[in-house]
């Protein structure tokens, strides 16, 4: 005990405040910390230690021991997941990391165990300097195999790897589908019709449900399990399965069998798999039409999970779930003494409660009201209206939007100073964009515009469009523009073709070419002219900039054509979006937005725009999906009574971004405040329908919302509802409980 005593005091005098120590050089990677400090550690599982846990947060992995002090073990960069195994050798530890997948024996050094998967390159430019750097893939989950923790399963979002010698070495198993979606896997041992047990490694995915592979087959594929999952009403795919738990358990005559338990990310379900039949049998229900099960974890006799706002206990015996657990006031002191957030939690026998260790995961979900981004509090609670460019070009066009804003309880306006063409719509002064730029002839004049809305105190947006852009797509040569690799000139999508008859009787196919001209998005010269624009408009007074198409192309019969000239090796559509934003984040003070589709907000495949939620909400502080339901298909949460499907959509979808996004940004959605020729709309369109879109994010996680109408008239918009305004429809929702 003296021992223990002496290491405690040598650790109180060693370490400072670990609010001061945030600020300390962080450990390079895979370096132990400094000698003499960590050596002596106990096990975690040592039952004479009073305090001593493993938390993973934005900033790297920590120690939690005696006297509150919270030890930094590895601090370069994010820790997501954590997994803990026996083997003949000890413990071994493993992380996903945004560094890649590590692993420790001593939780001193850090070896990188993810050498054999795929990389992507990603590009940096430091002071002018262009550099091609190694970028681990992005995991999304890690799980052992309940029996034997030598078979270990890990997946990125759009491949699932497998090991069987404790991540010495992963085997590529493939993918369920042609998009990407990956939300947890799991592995286990399952009986066959003949009782022998099959190794089957588990993939939830975000649109297709749960998925099973054999990889022992001798042609094995991924099978679907889809009967009896629950989605929403009129919803093509299942809600999302959030988390995948396979309980050995043991019979009276020594026997072992698995029983594989799921949860779902957007609705409070918990689930068992009826192998045998090869469905999902519901467990439990909660009454809440908003809420998150995830993070499940296995105590020994019951199912531990966490949930917006706390962490909770379920029964399989009697299907009853208990509050929290009686150490969770522990807990959370022990997650306070780091930084925040915290991701994962390592809680050892002895401070568990349980018979068990725990491994708690997604604890972001403690704090539902807290969002982690740089400039969250600045942006928050954002209320506002699209603003054409041409009306600010005179004082009486900036007068009407002034009024408008203020009529409607708005506080704040977004305006194009970069719109769909790439043309500037703002009286630039910078050298470097005057060189490339092409002016509008209806610019604004900044200075004056800037200073007639800030004296109603209102917030500006500078939208920018970043990607598309024709006037940088023709620039000099057109050597940034995206590339035809078949006829060697410069990309555009072609939307149909028409059969012209000649004059000598034959006929040709003429095409018919969209009005979209894009850019490369691997440039680095694209990336710089479009923050240089950023940076301008923020000196200038803009309070932030919101970045749209920042993506790929999607339309065009030819699209399979376009090539990208500035792409270089080891370089995917990630690299080029998580490049791009990494420099702006770098380079603008400023609150950064970013516009996407709504279906990316809804799922989290980012198919085929590259517009990945999760990964985008490490770079940006608002991210601004449009749920405009005319562009849902028409059926979609159109169920009876039809008229609240403007309601549903932006209560659930503002919801699902938020959770996508483990809450480090504002979701402030773009609302729709125009009439579409489709057949909801043409029955529909009216203002009730853009007021039930706010009242669905009013109820749902209230950070903010956007009209959008292109040509800006805004007679269907009606005036901000306070909090406590009773929602005048038919199918009010519960209360979200990110709030």
């Amino acid at each position: 005990m003296h021992t223990l005593v002496s290491l405690l005091l040598i650790f109180m005098l060693s370490f400072f405040p670990v609010q001061s120590r945030l600020e300390a050089q962080s450990l390079p990677l895979y370096t132990p910390a400094p000698q003499g400090l960590l050596e002596k550690l106990p096990s975690l599982d040592d039952s004479r230690v009073i305090q001593n846990i493993l938390t993973c947060t934005e900033s790297g992995l920590y120690r939690i021991t005696g006297g509150d002090l919270a030890v930094p073990l590895w601090t370069e960069g994010q820790v997501t997941h954590i997994e803990r195994i026996q083997d003949d050798e000890g413990e071994k530890w493993f992380f996903i990391t945004e560094k890649g997948l590590l692993t420790s024996r001593d939780l001193q050094s850090f070896e990188r165990c993810d050498t054999s998967i795929p990389y992507h390159a990603v590009k940096t430019i430091d002071d002018g300097k262009v550099q091609l750097i190694n970028q681990a893939q992005a995991f999304k989950d890690i799980s052992v195999h309940p029996q034997d923790s030598s078979i270990i399963v890990t997946a990125t979002k759009n491949m699932v790897y497998l090991s069987r010698d404790s991540g010495e070495t992963w085997r590529n198993l493939g993918y369920s589908t042609n998009s990407s979606g990956t939300k947890a896997v799991a592995v286990a041992n399952m009986s066959n019709p003949q009782g022998k047990p099959d190794l089957v490694v588990f993939l939830a995915h975000s649109l297709y449900g749960l998925y099973y592979f054999k990889p022992d087959d001798a042609r094995p594929q991924w099978l679907s399990v889809s009967s009896g999952i629950d989605n929403l009403p009129t919803q093509g795919y299942s809600n999302e399965i959030s988390d995948i738990l396979p309980v050995v358990e043991q019979g009276p005559d020594g026997t072992e069998t698995t029983t594989v338990y799921f949860s779902q990310t957007f609705s409070p379900t918990l689930y068992r798999l009826n192998w045998t039949e090869k469905k999902a049998e519901r467990i439990y229900q909660g009454d809440k039409k908003l809420d998150t099960i995830d993070g499940l974890c296995w105590t020994g006799n019951n199912m531990i999970f966490t949930h917006p706002g706390g962490i909770s206990v379920f029964n399989l015996q009697t299907s009853v779930i208990s509050g929290d657990p009686s150490e969770f006031k522990n807990w959370e002191h022990f997650f306070k003494l780091v930084p925040e957030p915290v991701y994962s939690a390592y809680i050892p026998k002895n401070l568990s409660g349980f018979s068990t260790g725990l491994v708690l995961n997604e604890l972001w979900m403690l704090k539902p009201e807290k969002i982690y981004s740089q400039y969250a509090d600045v942006a928050m609670g954002k209320k506002s209206v699209y603003m054409p460019a041409n009306r600010a070009a005179n004082q009486a066009g900036i007068r009407e939007y002034i009024n408008l804003v203020t009529k409607n309880n708005l506080n704040s306006i977004v305006i194009d100073m970069k719109d769909d063409y790439g043309l500037l719509r703002y009286d630039t002064q910078d050298p470097r964009i005057l060189e490339k730029c092409y002016i509008s002839s209806y610019a604004t004049k900044l200075n004056d515009f800037v200073a007639a809305f800030k004296e109603q105190d209102i917030y500006l947006i500078a939208r920018i469009v970043v990607f598309k852009d024709k006037n940088l797509a023709t620039y000099d040569k057109q050597q940034y523009a995206a590339w035809n690799q078949t006829t060697k000139s410069r990309w555009i999508g072609i939307k149909s073709y028409e059969t012209v008859a000649q004059d000598n009787g034959q006929s040709v196919r003429r095409p018919e070419y969209y009005d979209e001209h894009w850019v490369d998005p691997y440039s680095e010269d694209v990336w710089e002219y479009n923050v240089w624009v950023a940076q301008e408009l923020i000196r200038r007074g803009f309070d932030e900039i919101q970045f749209d198409y920042i993506r790929f192309p999607t339309d065009g019969l030819n699209l399979y054509q376009a090539d990208y000239r500035w792409r270089r090796p080891g370089m995917d559509r990630d690299s080029a979006i998580i490049s791009f934003l990494r420099y702006a984040r770098a380079n603008i003070a400023a609150p950064i937005g970013i516009d996407i589709y709504g279906a990316n907000g809804w799922y989290r495949s980012g198919a085929r725009t590259g517009q990945d939620v999760e990964m985008l909400a490490d770079y940006v502080d608002v991210i601004c999906p449009m749920f405009y339901p005319s562009h849902f298909e028409q059926i979609f949460l159109a169920q009876n009574p039809a008229q609240e499907r403007p309601y549903r959509i932006y209560y659930y979808g503002t919801y699902r971004n938020t959770v996508i996004a483990r809450n480090k940004v504002i979701v402030r959605p773009w609302a729709q405040a125009f009439k579409l020729d489709v057949s909801y709309d043409r029955t529909y369109y009216n203002k009730d329908y853009v007021i039930k879109q706010i009242y669905g994010v009013r109820d749902s996680v209230n950070r903010g919302y956007m009209y959008w109408n292109n040509s800006g008239r805004y007679e269907d918009i009606s005036p901000d509802i306070s909090d406590d305004e009773p929602y005048p429809g038919l199918e009010p929702g519960t209360l979200s409980p990110l709030r």
